[in-house]
């Protein structure tokens, strides 16, 4: 099935798709029978003779990439593939601008290969930043070119490098990509023996159609701190963005830009709060419903460059509520979902949805604020562990991401139906047997404009698919 993109956007309008979701949410176990993959969708997942990516019926996978291959620039493909976005080329080709998600310390790991034999190939004054001994830090992104006709990688390059732990980020209405540094660092010696010239935790802009590495220049409006993801109403120009602290104490944030297309400007960035108080991350299980909505308000922060790494504790003194460990964030139409991995009272995960005000960003919002609602929480790790990257599919379904980290765990690419049911679209099969990671998340789901291919990433080592098949014949 060939969507348009009109098609695409139209169907991302959830609201009233959804609306059976909450419902279901405080019933999951008995809707799935104890297993995900028992829902229907789009029927069982078969096995993978090639023990990769098992999916239903009918569906198939080509692998894009995978980190260790040579690049078009004579560099090689980066490890730990993260988030990502899809761009249009033209009618048979996309661009996906693709994170890596490299510590400071990831040095061999990176698209310079072990001891940075490749290095002499960039142009230096193009990286944000590096060590005391003179290497490149690795993070950054990868542009791909991709024919959807054909079926196979056509091109791919570094686009930006000399950051660190890019973990997601966020398309851009005009066309680029905004790629977030999960971590603070300070210039000067840092965990791992790593001594640094620049500080992190920042966001960065790479647009799609970059040809070679960009110039890095941190959006400093947008703050410093662990960033997660991005999302952008496309009729306002606010950004919103997740914050990814592992003690679950972080803030969801919105940016109000001077300038819509030129973030650099500056503009104000804030923090929500509840207006009747409280936190959303609902450990103790009582202080919020699946389907409850509260209303919000926003509240301004100040020394947003954050340099003694406490902007979530002075937000948090001024009324904004915590979020547990905010992930994964898209807008639809009219209104935004994201996720926060260790919501809820097993802490399985929340999805969380967020329709903004008609005034957002206006004084005249606080008599008609914007809304959250509790959309779901797991209260069973067969129906969703630990959501976190996802987007929203043509035919309005969510696909979620999940990133369990132990041993042996198993990863699922989830789908949510309109109904509200869960089920597993597909199923990371194999696992690294070198490394650090003792299994692999996935990670930076996203659909082509078209609505004809979902592309999906393997973390570790790293690794990019795309999957097709009869995206109309759902079961569910």
């Amino acid at each position: 099935m060939t969507l348009s993109r009109r098609h695409l956007l139209s169907a991302a309008a959830t609201g009233a798709a959804f609306a059976g979701f909450s419902r279901f949410a405080s019933a999951q176990d008995a809707a799935v029978g104890g297993y995900v993959n028992e829902v229907a969708g789009y029927g069982p997942l078969k096995a993978d003779p090639e023990g990769v990516f098992d999916l239903p019926e009918g569906f198939s996978y080509q692998i894009v990439s995978r980190a260790g291959e040579p690049m078009s620039d004579g560099l090689v493909t980066p490890h730990k593939a993260d988030g990502m976005g899809c761009f249009p080329l033209d009618r048979d080709r996309v661009i996906l601008v693709r994170n890596h998600e490299l510590k400071p310390t990831d040095l061999n790991y990176g698209a310079f290969g072990k001891g940075h034999v490749l290095a002499d190939k960039i142009d230096r004054a193009r990286v944000y930043d590096q060590t005391g001994d003179g290497r490149a830090l690795c993070g950054g992104t990868t542009t791909l070119v991709y024919d959807l006709r054909a079926r196979k990688l056509v091109s791919s390059h570094l686009s930006l490098v000399g950051t660190a732990i890019n973990c997601a980020g966020g398309v851009t209405p005009w066309g680029s990509w905004l790629t977030c540094e999960e971590i603070v660092l300070n210039p000067g010696p840092n965990p791992g023996g790593v001594t640094l010239q620049k500080s992190h935790g920042w966001v960065f802009e790479v647009p799609s159609r970059a040809s070679g590495l960009v110039e890095p220049v941190p959006l400093t409006g947008l703050g410093r701190f662990k960033h997660e993801a991005t999302a952008i109403d496309p009729r306002t120009g606010v950004v919103y963005l997740t914050e990814d602290e592992g003690d679950g104490r972080g803030l969801f944030y919105r940016f109000l830009p001077n300038d819509r297309q030129k973030l650099a400007k500056g503009g104000r960035l804030q923090a929500l709060a509840f207006k009747d108080g409280g936190d959303s991350r609902n450990w103790n299980g009582t202080d919020w419903l699946p389907g409850q909505w509260r209303d919000a308000v926003w509240i301004d922060l100040d020394g947003v460059d954050n340099p003694n790494d406490d902007l979530r504790d002075r937000g948090h003194a001024k009324g904004a509520a915590w979020f547990a460990r905010g992930e994964g964030i898209f807008f639809g139409e009219g209104e935004l979902y994201f996720t926060c991995t260790s919501g809820g009272p097993k802490r399985l995960g929340q999805v969380l949805r967020y329709r903004p005000s008609r005034f957002e960003g206006d004084a005249r919002e606080k008599d008609e604020p914007g809304r959250v609602q509790l959309f779901m929480e797991s209260a069973d790790p067969k129906v969703m562990n630990m959501c976190d990257n996802l987007a929203i599919a043509p035919n309005g379904h969510l696909m979620v991401c999940e990133d369990k980290i132990e041993l042996r765990g198993v990863n699922y690419l989830k789908g949510i139906t309109p109904e509200g049911k869960v089920y597993a679209m597909g199923r990371m099969v194999r696992t690294p047997s070198d490394g650090p990671m003792p299994t692999t998340e996935l990670a930076g789901v996203c659909f082509s404009p078209d609505g004809s291919t979902l592309f999906v990433n393997a973390y570790w080592p790293g690794m990019t698919i795309a999957i097709t098949g009869p995206w109309d014949k759902l079961r569910a």
